[in-house]
């Protein structure tokens, strides 16, 4: 049955990463494209989508991609797949915080994990990079100006300290997405 699909796929996911929604977008890439519910494009607009949309990251993500692939039931199957692992180790660390802290294993573990979590970070904006200016394979000819137009805007409007607000920055990316990708229809 695709819910009890979507529900275990997902919980094996929130259970099995550390580092939030960043470091859980290549396992979220392995399970959903091998199992073919979403195709290679449609993840990298989720992601685009999930960033934009108030709310958790990789909440979102599993919510749109159980809504793609089930509907509504399928949404929320993925979406309290994603969360419990993260609900029920918080209501457990919550009652041994103390114990939890002063481990000096725990300490030691979470020393080892922290620069997994950085690699997986980077390695997905690696993919990101390479699939947004990239987006036909490596060739000068299938760069993606508009991606890097739009991208030179987004910096130039971090750059000054009126406009480093995310939320402007990403309301106009996505006006310009419209106007390129849309009407332009530029690569």
């Amino acid at each position: 049955m695709i819910f009890l699909s979507l529900f275990f796929t997902f919980l094996k996911i929130g259970l099995f990463t550390i580092g939030g929604g960043y470091a859980m977008i290549p396992m979220i890439n392995d399970e959903v494209i091998s199992k073919g519910w979403i195709s290679e494009a449609d993840l990298t607009n989720f992601l685009a989508i999930s960033e934009s949309t108030p709310g958790p990251f990789a909440i979102n993500m599993a919510t749109f991609i159980g809504y793609e692939k089930a509907g509504f039931l399928g949404a929320v199957c993925a979406t309290l797949g994603i969360i419990l692992p993260s609900l029920i180790i918080i209501i457990i660390i919550s009652k041994i915080i103390a114990k939890f802290l002063n481990n000096k294993y725990v300490n030691y573990a979470m020393q080892g994990v922290r620069p997994v979590v950085v690699g997986l970070i980077f390695a997905v904006a690696i993919s990101l990079v390479y699939a947004s200016f990239l987006p036909n394979g490596f060739d000068i000819k299938n760069i993606s100006f508009a991606s890097i137009i739009i991208f030179g805007i987004s910096v130039g409007l971090l750059s000054f300290k009126k406009t480093r607000n995310p939320i402007i920055v990403i309301v106009v990316s996505g006006v310009l997405g419209i106007v390129f990708f849309g009407l332009f229809k530029m690569r």
